[in-house]
């Protein structure tokens, strides 16, 4: 199964990108059947060799990498929709606290809060007086 896609090319912080047509199941940077051009992300240009070679192959029902058909509608090489090109990392949620931690029962309520007494104050002593 064949399928367009980008292929890195350039230095460190100085990405470019060549369009390629390879087999799926190999790495990007090993062998390619055809390349359509170059793609430089920090200037967005695109340049291609042969846009009718590339529409071709689009035309056989080659696969074309989600990120690659976007770059292509823009730049209106090809029609179509645009397509989700990544999504974001899902965030593992922490596991549930057993409800034992979360609601106590009344007795060991009554356990973690002292219990309050009321403050008993004495009474008014009636004052004698000395005669």
């Amino acid at each position: 199964m064949l399928i367009i896609r980008f292929q890195r090319r350039g230095a460190k912080n100085s990405p470019e990108f060549r369009l390629v047509l390879a087999e799926k199941y190999r790495a990007a940077s090993k062998k390619v059947l055809e390349v359509f051009g170059r793609y430089d992300p920090k200037s967005k240009d695109l340049k291609l060799i042969d846009a009718d070679k590339l529409k071709v192959w689009v035309g056989r029902g080659v696969e074309i990498s989600p990120s690659v058909r976007n770059l292509l509608i823009n730049k209106q090489v090809i029609t179509g929709t645009k397509v989700k090109a990544w999504r974001p990392k899902v965030k593992a949620k922490p596991e549930a606290k057993p409800a034992e931690k979360k609601e106590a029962s009344p007795a060991e309520k009554q356990e973690e809060k002292p219990a309050e007494k009321p403050v008993e104050q004495p009474a008014p002593s009636e004052e004698k007086k000395s005669v």
